[in-house]
């Protein structure tokens, strides 16, 4: 019989709760043995039977969910739409809070500890791109298709497969559409999710995307809108005075010679330059959009200080390189989204708990850092991870993007299933001392 070990560890205290997978087992005596939970307990095996059987409809919903847009800071509609899929499930609860988020509850039947699933209802596209789903076998093109309609169409899986087989856990399961996980919504969804006072949630999983990958740390990012400022004039009558071009030019020079380290992954880029009026006007503005990455918090803040230092430096430099000049150039720097970073932990009780389940149906997960509704989390301590949601896909964040749900896309939501299952506890497991 199949079994998906878990074994806890001493030196994470929420382990401890989340390996009582038996309602009334005492605590100290969980503390001092592997629990496994059977695939092959009857709601269990029902409920990932049922994924299987059932997996036209995770497929019907994928595609009818993706051609309800949802652009940034646009969500409502596709929001709206989840809601009422969640009560249509049977689930309590279910509400949007104050920024949009959609939550759904399933009750626990004791004091286990609650666990969060959720996908992102935002996708990258701007207002009237086409989300019309083209259909190919067993390929599907469109905008989105994969991220995160797959996320979004296997919480819905979870949530039902548990519901039909009538899974009993100790632990208050959460089921969540959320807003603002991609680029300009700045993880705002979970921003709120996790404010303080937080909502109750020990363990988070994000379903991201495609494939049997699991995420167990963040890349962090921190992205600025670096404007010089002048008050500019003509080429040759005003020549003399500071350019904001020329001091932008300095700055890029200055972050092109950075040097950062392969281990832990860091990374800058210099995305998108503007400013000037024609060839001969002394532009009033020199602007650039600055992406820097990093899986680490500590490389991430060392970079962002060099960065900082560079742009000071290049203006001080701009300024002096024309001494008699009346006006000078002056320096804005405007926030456009930091994530924080959390550097990988594959040792973590939530990541062995979800490496065990893939094992338990075959695969193993391959893992890594990525930028993620679970960088929040993750950075508040509270153990999270993200994970695929099955199958293929290709060029996400394009209009061309597509899923392929191939032989095994059901994979992804029995995963899912697995690993929520036990973490809130499966009431009637077995205990092996």
């Amino acid at each position: 019989m199949p079994l998906l070990s878990l074994m806890p560890t001493l030196s994470t205290p929420r382990a401890l709760v989340g390996a009582l997978l038996v309602a009334a087992l005492p605590l100290t005596l969980a503390a001092q043995a592997p629990v496994s939970v059977p695939r092959e307990h009857p709601a269990v095996k029902s409920a990932l039977d049922a994924i299987q059987r059932d997996n036209a409809w995770t497929l019907e919903q994928q595609v009818s969910i993706c051609e309800i847009p949802a652009p940034p800071f646009k969500e409502e509609v596709r929001a709206a739409e989840m809601k009422r899929r969640f009560e249509a499930l049977g689930l309590g609860n279910v509400h949007l809070d104050s920024i949009g988020n959609v939550i759904a509850e399933r009750k626990g039947t004791g004091t286990g500890p609650t666990v969060a699933i959720a996908g992102h209802l935002d996708t990258v596209f701007p207002e009237g791109t086409d989300v019309t789903v083209k259909k190919a076998g067993t390929k599907l093109t469109a905008p989105g298709i994969g991220d995160d309609c797959r996320g979004l169409a296997t919480v819905l899986a979870v949530a039902r497969a548990m519901q039909n087989a009538k899974i009993e856990t100790p632990g208050t399961i959460l089921f969540i559409a959320n807003v603002g996980e991609e680029g300009p919504g700045n993880l705002r969804g979970m921003r709120y999710l996790f404010r303080k006072p937080p909502m109750k949630i020990d363990y988070f999983i994000s379903v991201d995307g495609t494939g049997l990958g699991l995420t167990t740390g963040a890349v962090g990012s921190q992205r600025y809108l670096v404007q010089y400022q002048g008050p500019g004039g003509h080429s040759y009558g005003a020549f003399g005075m500071a350019n904001p071009i020329h001091a932008l030019g300095r700055a890029i020079a200055k972050i092109s010679e950075f040097t950062v380290p392969a281990t832990p992954r860091t990374t800058f880029n210099v995305g998108m330059v503007s400013g000037g009026t024609s060839v001969n006007t002394i532009s009033p503005l020199g602007a650039m959009e600055v992406d820097m990455r990093s899986e680490s918090p500590q490389e991430l803040a060392k970079l962002d200080a060099q960065f900082n230092a560079a742009l000071q430096t290049a203006l001080r430099e701009e300024n002096a390189r024309w001494p008699n000049a009346r006006d000078t150039v002056s320096l804005k720097l405007i926030d456009m989204g930091i994530r924080p970073a959390a550097q990988v932990n594959d040792t973590s009780f939530i990541a062995l708990t979800a490496l065990a389940a893939g094992k338990s149906l075959g695969f193993t997960a391959p893992t890594g850092a990525s930028s993620t509704d679970a960088n929040y989390p993750m950075s508040l301590g509270i153990p999270a991870i993200t994970i695929d949601g099955g199958g293929v896909g290709r060029g996400a964040h394009s209009i061309a993007e597509s899923y392929d749900d191939g032989a095994e896309g059901f994979k992804g939501p029995q995963w899912a299933l697995l690993i929520v299952s036990a973490l809130a506890g499966l009431r009637g497991a077995t205990y092996q001392p």
